[in-house]
C-alpha cells in the first residue's frame, strides 16, 4: 500500500498538525463522556431528568462524571495501531489492517483481563494504562468480531450485516494520515471497520468519516471536507445509504434554527449512517465546539456515539484550544489521551529520528514494539 506523497514539516506545521490531532482525540473523548450518561434516552427522558435544556454539562456514566465508553478505549488503540504500522515499515512489514487488527486484540483483553499482562511483551505502553481495563458499553459486534484471532477482511468480513456505528466511532484517526492521499486514508477505514463489520453502510460511514477528518487536518472547511468525501463515496458499490444520509445533513442546515426535532428526522437509530449524519450537521450549525457538542447529544438517539463523532469533527477543525476547558479538566485518562496524541504527531512529523532501518530509538521501541 503506499501512501502518496511525504509532507515536508516546518514548525508551524508540526505545531498546527499536532494541535489538530489533540483535538481529534480530546474532541472525541470529550463528546463520548458528553453522551455517555443519556446514550438511548429519549428528549422527553433526558428533559425529565436533566431540566428543560436538556444536557448542558458532563452528567454522571459508568459511576462517575467525565468517564469514557468503549468508543474512546477503540480510538486510542486505532491510534497505537497506526503508530505501530510506521513503526514495522522499517522491517519490510507494511500492512496497516494487520497492525490495526492487533491493536483491536490488544483492545478486546481490556475488556475480560483485570489489568494488563506482564507477560505479553508485545503490549507496548498503551495496553499497560490500567484505567483502561473497564468494560464500558462495548457493542456486542465489537466483543464478537474481535473475540477470536481470526482477521476480518473485505471478502470475508466479520459480522456481514452489521450496520451499527461501533466501527465508524472509531475511524477518525485514519484521517490523520495526512501525508496519506485520501482515497487511501478512505480504504484503510474501510478495510479496518470489516474487522468487525461487514455491511457497505458501516464500512462506507467508517471510510467517509476518515476522509472528512483528513480533509479537516489539512486545512479544509468541514463544508469542504464533506464535499470530498462525497465525491470518493460515489466510486464506491453500495455507497447511496451513506451518500443520501450525509446529503440530507447538508440540507437540513438550511432548515432554520437547530433543534432537537431537525436532528432526529436525520435518524435517532444506531445505523452508521445516521450517526455520521447527526454528528455532520451539528458540528456544522454549532456556534462554536460547546454549541455543537451539546446538540450532538440531546436527541434520541446513541448520544456518546453521535457526541463522539462531532467533537472528533470539531477538535480537528479548531484544534485543541477551542475545546471547552471546564469539561477538559474532568475528562477520564487526558494524560494519556494527551501523550498518546502527542505520539502521533511526532512519529508522522519525526519518525525517521525516532526509528529507521539505520538508527533506533530504544525508548520508541519500547512504546510500540515492532512484534
Amino acid at each position: 500500500m503506499s501512501t502518496g506523497t511525504t509532507a515536508v514539516w516546518g514548525r508551524a506545521e508540526q505545531q498546527d498538525f499536532r494541535s489538530r490531532v489533540r483535538g481529534a482525540l480530546l474532541g472525541g473523548a470529550i463528546g463520548d463522556a458528553l453522551g455517555a450518561g443519556v446514550s438511548g434516552l429519549t428528549l422527553e427522558e433526558i428533559r425529565e431528568a436533566h431540566g428543560s435544556d436538556a444536557v448542558t454539562d458532563l452528567v454522571p456514566a459508568h459511576g462517575g462524571r467525565g468517564l469514557v465508553t468503549a468508543v474512546t478505549q477503540l480510538n486510542l488503540f486505532t491510534v497505537d495501531g497506526l503508530i505501530r504500522a510506521q513503526v514495522r515499515r522499517d522491517i519490510g512489514a507494511w500492512h496497516p489492517p494487520t497492525d490495526l487488527h492487533q491493536a483491536y486484540l490488544r483492545w478486546a483483553a481490556t475488556q475480560h483481563d483485570w489489568g494488563p499482562d506482564e507477560r505479553r511483551k508485545d503490549n507496548g505502553w498503551l495496553a499497560a494504562q490500567e484505567w483502561l481495563y473497564a468494560r464500558r458499553a462495548p457493542t456486542r459486534e465489537c466483543l464478537n468480531g474481535l473475540g477470536d484471532t481470526v482477521m476480518g477482511t473485505l471478502d470475508r468480513p466479520k459480522n456481514p450485516a452489521a450496520h451499527d456505528a461501533a466501527a465508524l466511532t472509531r475511524s477518525a484517526p485514519f484521517g490523520l494520515l495526512v501525508g496519506w492521499e485520501p482515497q487511501l486514508v478512505l480504504q484503510l477505514a474501510v478495510e479496518c471497520a470489516a474487522q468487525t463489520h461487514g455491511h457497505p453502510t458501516a464500512l462506507l460511514s467508517s471510510g467517509a468519516l476518515a476522509v472528512m477528518v483528513h480533509g479537516l487536518a489539512r486545512g479544509e472547511t468541514l463544508d469542504a471536507s464533506v464535499q470530498h468525501a462525497l465525491v470518493l463515496l460515489a466510486e464506491r458499490p453500495g455507497h447511496e445509504p451513506v451518500t443520501e444520509a450525509l446529503q440530507q445533513a447538508l440540507g437540513t442546515v438550511r432548515q432554520g434554527i437547530p433543534e432537537p426535532a431537525l436532528i432526529e428526522s436525520l435518524g435517532a437509530t444506531d445505523s452508521a449512517e445516521e450517526v455520521l449524519a447527526v454528528a455532520v450537521y451539528c458540528a456544522l450549525v454549532g456556534e462554536d465546539v460547546r454549541h455543537g457538542l451539546r446538540l450532538s447529544v440531546n436527541h434520541g438517539g446513541p448520544s456518546a456515539a453521535t457526541g463522539a463523532l462531532c467533537g472528533a469533527l470539531l477538535g480537528t477543525l479548531h484544534g485543541e484550544t477551542a475545546l471547552p476547558p471546564a469539561w477538559l479538566a474532568e475528562l477520564e485518562g487526558r494524560a494519556t489521551l494527551l501523550e498518546l496524541a502527542d505520539d502521533f504527531a511526532m512519529e508522522m512529523t519525526q519518525g525517521p529520528a525516532l526509528h529507521s532501518p539505520a538508527a533506533v530509538t530504544a525508548g520508541w521501541l519500547a512504546r510500540y514494539p515492532r512484534g
